[in-house]
């Protein structure tokens, strides 16, 4: 029997059908230029969010023999919030293949305006020019540096959590378990959005949304290609590469998951929530009937997209124990 797709919120699949034109769930290497300019202009919006955070640009040391890693330190400028304050470590989505620590950076200052957080968004090497392990472990030495430096920023490193949306989510979720295994410092908590978590793109979520919505199977496979090479879908592949392959999700810290019904990614993401569960673990997960990948930011006024944002501030409300405002 074919797999039929889950139909489209309605909201959402009329804005959709307003920017197909530019808006392909395919993605071929044909377009990474393209993208990658696309990405760069994120560079220059305001992500002081007209004054609300102080910015500041800090090249820090990046993995043993590579180039340093970009991070940009974003500190709330609001006297109500006294420090030392969380943290929210962002970490970019884009494919594994394009954007910069100012991709999707949007969301993250909004949970730390309301919240009162620091956040930090980390630049790496992008695939193809950069395969894995390049991107993981950019990412994982700018959470070192993060963490060592917290209480510089203005930081509680007591307070630390790792967010990420699609391929941004799946490295979060790589340092998770990259912290873990080489007992790094260790978040408190981990918010991962539509994450992209598994190199073999065979899932039914993948097939039914064939050739639909924002990211189908064929750019999963651009993406997934352009990390791993050859080795995609074969065995062997990391769990730091690939967080669905792990075997062991025990010992990690609370999760945030959430996944559009209607994207190629939920499948995976149910399981990865499952996994979790089954080891012990805490995850909170949400299934967004009718979205597609990346529905909340192509179409943020939407009521879906609205409780999206809602639910994940609410869950980092739970764990940080609220905004701590100056009350004095």
């Amino acid at each position: 029997m074919p797999l039929v797709p889950p139909p489209f919120d309605p909201e959402l699949a009329s804005a959709l059908e307003s920017v197909k034109d530019v808006t392909t769930p395919g993605f071929t290497l044909d377009d990474l230029d393209e993208a990658r300019e696309a990405a760069e202009l994120l560079g220059l919006l305001d992500v002081t969010l007209d004054g609300a955070f102080e910015v500041e640009d800090r090249a820090v040391p990046g993995p043993e023999g590579a180039p340093d890693v970009s991070l940009l330190i974003c500190r709330p400028t609001a006297t109500a919030f006294t420090p030392p304050l969380p943290v929210v470590y962002h970490v970019h989505g884009g494919g594994m293949m394009t954007g910069t620590n100012r991709a999707g950076v949007a969301e993250p200052l909004g949970w730390a305006r309301e919240l009162g957080a620091v956040v930090v968004s980390v630049e790496y090497r992008l695939a193809p020019e950069h395969p894995y392990p390049a991107p993981v472990e950019d990412v994982y030495a700018g959470w070192l540096w993060t963490a060592g430096h917290a209480k510089e920023i203005g930081g509680d490193p007591d307070r630390m959590v790792v967010a990420g949306a699609s391929s941004g989510g799946g490295l979060t979720a790589a340092l998770a378990l990259l912290a873990r295994d080489r007992r790094g410092p260790r978040p408190l908590g981990q918010v991962l959005m539509s994450p992209m978590l598994d190199d073999r793109n065979d899932t039914a979520s993948g097939h039914q949304m064939a050739g639909l919505g924002a990211w189908d199977r064929s750019a999963n496979e651009t993406g997934w290609t352009a990390l791993l090479g050859d080795r995609r879908g074969g065995p062997g592949v990391s769990p730091y590469a690939a967080p669905a392959r792990a075997t062991d999700l025990s010992g990690l810290p609370p999760a945030f998951l959430d996944v559009g019904s209607a994207e190629t990614f939920r499948d995976e993401v149910v399981a990865y929530a499952s996994g979790i569960w089954q080891a012990g673990g805490a995850a909170e997960l949400h299934v967004w009937p009718g979205g597609f990948h990346g529905f909340d930011a192509l179409v943020p006024e939407a009521a879906l997209s609205r409780a999206a944002r809602a639910a994940r501030v609410a869950w980092l409300r739970r764990l940080l124990g609220g905004d701590r405002r100056d009350q004095r």
